[in-house]
């Protein structure tokens, strides 16, 4: 039973957990340099990719993978149960990462394996919060409550940027600390006020084999897409890779046997009859699109500023990834402004004008990004990022309200989940996407352009065609984690027996951005051309959800008959087909 007091205190809980799980998937970015650092490990040295990218990487892909399953299983033991268990296993395995004792790969390994872990316990609480708001809310306000949770998860990876720029330079262990004295606040609190509100199937059962072949095929995919954007042999990607290729089919072959498994299944993992509801069906594609479209851009943006603007606007390469952070703000700016308030009114005029309308607008805010030059005036560069985080603030609360309220409240957990997995999935796809269109852009022109400013410098001939022919995301990465990339690229030996003019210009802030400005606008611009056709078609999709829908259910049919069915959503009233 709903009361006015209850569905306040779910939605500050489950917010500060969606914060924070969403914080943590990106706090460690910016910190890398200073972890790498205090576990003493180079990630740039060969081999050594392996730790710097499943460090990223661990924590994404396990919650795409969990996200699903742990919703059916909020929907069969109670949403608050699994999001509870959910806040305490976050909170122990935070605590884990502070206490590393070991150093070197040993360090590094640790360290991967205890954020896989903390990534199930965010699974948990993404897979169940906006289950829990929905059964809290009525819907007429379900849209802001959704809207403010929605947009503190996109808020939270931008602020984990910022966070964790301050933090590592004073020890990186703070990054992981800070989540401890939150997480044991939240566990305790949604223990003691979270109770059950909304329906459960307690005799269901769990699809098991459709969870370990959708798991399998989904980490087969991502780690495919994770090693294809790595040099392999004398290629600049390693897509050619036999085991790039093994893992990216063996995932399709498995996510296609999913799909003839779970229609023959009794209690599937994948809730296939919720395809033929529209509105979930056009939200959970636009949610797909929409994060496709952003989720690597994030990382364009940030080694923009990182490798190229900041150095030559004066700032140190090692100061670089904290001043990243705090240049993007505007961008979270943007996402706080428009997300309650479009939730708000999309409660009142439906989902599917500020969904369409905030994709459109975030196709205009990347043909605008792409019209700048690459050392930008950052007034106009900053009113850009606060127009797409308002793009995407007004398209995430409507659109994440429309498909919650389109399920049946007994499978809105796994409806949940579904939708989580769309979104988190994609991300991963995302950055596959956009660093393979950065690295081809790159490769056209970088060698040639790195190898002759080299040479003009009185790089030794060979040193300067090594340096220049290494693989570009080698660079990428270098620019990311705030090395100095020439440093890098030539190695110290070969610095330190350079005139000293000439030393003093190739390791200077202006002559590496200087040299890969226009390599890299060719592969931006490949970049925001692909954004842009993702927000299109997810503007496309939105709106073919239709009218305003809320599922009401129809009194003739029992439960698992109207899931089964699809169940057609019933309007207020009356579809409002032009809202």
């Amino acid at each position: 039973m709903r009361s006015e007091r209850y569905k306040w205190i779910a939605l500050s809980n489950t917010t500060l957990g969606v914060l924070m799980a969403v914080l943590d998937s990106t706090i460690m970015l910016i910190a890398l340099p200073d972890i790498f650092r205090g576990i003493h490990i180079n990630p740039l040295q060969p081999g050594n990719s392996f730790y710097l990218l499943w460090m990223i990487l661990s924590f994404m892909i396990v919650s795409s993978v969990l996200v699903v399953g742990l919703g059916r299983l909020g929907d069969m033991f109670g949403r608050v149960r699994m999001y509870n268990l959910g806040f305490a296993i976050y909170t122990f395995f935070s605590l884990l990462l502070t206490i590393t004792w070991m150093s070197g790969k040993a360090a590094a390994i640790y360290l991967v394996v205890m954020r896989v872990f903390q990534g199930v316990g965010a699974a948990f609480l993404i897979a169940n919060s906006a289950a829990i708001l929905t059964d809290a809310f009525p819907e007429n306000q379900r849209g802001m409550a959704l809207g403010i949770n929605q947009i503190a998860g996109l808020a939270g990876s931008f602020i984990g940027l910022v966070l964790g720029g301050v933090l590592a330079p004073i020890e990186w262990r703070l990054i992981f600390l800070v989540s401890v004295p939150i997480g044991l606040f939240g566990t305790v609190w949604a223990y003691l006020k979270l109770h059950e509100v909304g329906q459960r199937r307690k005799n269901a059962h769990v699809d098991w084999w459709g969870n370990l072949v959708f798991a399998i095929g989904l980490v087969a995919i991502m780690v495919g897409i994770t090693y294809g954007i790595q040099p392999y042999g004398g290629s600049t990607m390693g897509w050619q890779s036999p085991f790039v290729l093994s893992c990216l089919a063996g995932g399709v072959g498995l996510m296609v046997a999913f799909a003839f498994i779970e229609p023959r299944v009794r209690e599937p993992m994948f809730r296939l009859g919720l395809f033929r509801i529209r509105a979930f069906t056009a939200g959970s594609l636009s949610t797909l699109l929409a994060s496709i479209g952003r989720g690597g851009l994030m990382f364009m943006l940030i080694i923009w500023l990182q490798g190229i603007w900041l150095p030559m606007h004066g700032y140190d390469f090692a100061r670089t990834p904290l001043w990243a952070g705090i240049y993007m703000l505007p961008l979270t700016a943007g996402f706080i402004l428009a997300g309650p308030a479009s939730g708000i009114l999309s409660d009142r005029f439906g989902s599917r004008p500020f969904a369409s309308g905030g994709m459109l607008l975030a196709a205009l805010s990347f043909a605008l990004l792409e019209l700048l030059p690459v050392n930008f005036g950052y007034v106009p560069f900053s009113l850009l990022l606060l127009l797409n985080g308002l793009a995407m603030g007004a398209f995430a609360a409507p659109n994440r309200a429309g498909v919650m309220n389109s399920l049946p409240p007994e499978h809105r957990g796994v409806g949940s989940g579904m939708n989580s997995t769309f979104q988190n999935a994609a991300q991963v796809l995302s950055i596959g996407v956009f660093f393979t269109l950065m690295i081809v852009g790159l490769a056209a022109t970088l060698p040639g352009a790195l190898y002759h400013g080299l040479v003009a410098q009185h790089v030794p001939a060979a040193a300067a065609y090594r340096a220049a022919h290494l693989p570009p995301v080698s660079t990428l990465f270098a620019a990311f984690l705030g090395y100095s990339p020439v440093q890098h690229l030539l190695g110290a030996s070969v610095v330190a027996h350079l005139p000293a003019a000439s030393r003093a210009v190739v390791t200077g802030r202006s002559f590496f951005p200087g040299l890969i400005s226009a390599p890299f606008k060719n592969g931006l611009r490949a970049a925001f051309d692909f954004s842009i056709i993702a927000c299109l078609v997810a503007a496309a999709a939105s709106w073919l959800r239709g009218g305003r829908y809320v599922y009401q259910g129809s009194r003739g049919q029992s439960q698992h008959d109207m899931a089964l069915a699809g169940a057609e959503e019933v309007v207020l009233g009356q579809a409002q087909s032009g809202a």
